[in-house]
């Protein structure tokens, strides 16, 4: 064959290094103390942390292209990203501006503008939002809680993930012939970003409010639509990723407890109830990691399997592995679970939030549904599959 024999799961020794110093610095600079005091600030992370994590670590850059000031990484990469930072609850606006506004961003023609606001994303001197929509799955004018008048944006987006410091929007809209990608300033006029209460303290959300606010038009058409195609599909199999990182690490810490915690004389783990379960978690554990690594290994390259497909699996069964484990976890913890002094309920919110934000379980399944039935016709005999 001409092309390249794929290697799928075949991690890379570039990738395990890049697991471990992420692992690293979630150990040294972002451990449970400097967590829950990062909840309590304005922001909700740290900008100096922010900036190691693009100078340092490359971890903000992995998606960007290497002309533009980025690493020029594969989705897999940026999900061993995920995975990691997911694990260690790192705060920031990872889902907004990595998985969301930096893929719609490389996604969308090339022009001044956007290539300078990539670069600054990628060393983490500025953060991004992408206003849109995301409690479905992608299909187009469901993105859209804006509508564009020329450069004119009108419209409220409820629940916006990082918007509240973010430094700019990117801001998915419906014009007269079709969609449009629009840059816009939170601080210019006819916009207001609201900040909002949420269930997971770790992921601030925000409502966005534009009254003909100016944006500077990246993209319209074909070339927007495509921009937030890609980004809902990155951002997908990245959460997928994060979601199986928060539930390997909720395993790690349901093991270690069960090992220590005594009851009757004897460790908990050695109770057959709880190896019954622990080993449950344990497989839903593997098969969530699988489903998110085989998701961003078909959003990077098409002959591994159908992208949106694998990304609705990848999306269905982490958010019921997250929440499941997370569930588990808690109750596995017995009393000291159900307290605000452990970090099992940081976990548990988190997995919670992660499940509803770009469609819950059942959406996903209806759109798998809908995309391996409703695509038969009289002439086909068998339904398409993931092949993974």
């Amino acid at each position: 064959m001409a092309e390249q024999e794929l290697r799928e799961f075949d991690v890379t020794d570039e990738q395990r290094e890049l697991r471990a110093a992420l692992h690293r610095f979630a150990e040294r600079q972002h451990d449970e103390a400097t967590l829950r005091r990062l909840v309590d600030t304005t922001d909700g992370f740290d900008r100096a942390l922010w900036a190691r994590l693009g100078t340092e670590l490359g971890a903000l850059s992995l998606a960007v292209p290497e002309d533009l000031g980025g690493a020029g990484g594969t989705c897999v990469d940026q999900a061993v990203a995920a995975e990691e930072l997911g694990a260690a609850l790192v705060t920031g606006p990872l889902l907004g501006t990595v998985a969301l506004a930096v893929p719609a961003l490389v996604a969308a023609p090339a022009g001044d503008g956007r290539d300078a606001l990539l670069a600054a994303l990628a060393d983490g001197s500025r953060t991004a939002a992408l206003v849109a929509r995301l409690t479905t799955p992608y299909d187009g004018a469901s993105a859209a809680g804006v509508t564009a008048d020329g450069d004119r944006l009108t419209g409220t987006v409820e629940h916006v993930p990082d918007a509240g410091a973010a430094d700019v929007l990117v801001v998915a809209a419906a014009g007269p012939e079709g969609p449009v990608l629009a840059v816009v300033d939170p601080g210019a006029d006819g916009v207001r970003v609201e900040r909002c209460g949420s269930f997971d303290v770790t992921r601030p959300v925000a409502r966005v409010v534009l009254d003909g606010a100016t944006g500077t038009v990246l993209a319209t058409g074909a070339d927007a639509d495509g921009a937030l195609r890609h980004a809902f599909r990155t951002a997908g199999a990245l959460l997928a990723a994060e979601q199986a990182g928060i539930a390997r690490r909720l395993l790690d810490l349901t093991v270690a407890y069960a090992k220590e915690r005594l009851q009757f004389g004897r460790p908990i783990g050695s109770f057959q109830a709880v190896k019954h379960r622990c080993a449950d978690m344990l497989v839903a554990v593997e098969q969530a990691r699988t489903a998110a690594l085989h998701a961003a290994w078909a959003v990077d390259d098409p002959r591994v399997d159908d992208a949106d497909l694998a990304v609705s699996i990848a999306q269905a069964t982490c958010s019921e592995t997250a929440y499941r484990v997370a569930a588990d976890a808690v109750q596995l913890h017995g009393g000291i679970g159900f307290t605000w002094e452990h970090v099992a309920h940081l976990y548990y919110k988190r997995a919670v939030a992660d499940a509803a934000l770009l469609g819950s379980a059942e959406a996903h399944r209806e759109r798998i549904a809908a995309l391996v039935l409703d695509t038969l016709g009289d002439d086909v005999r068998e339904p398409r599959v993931a092949t993974g």
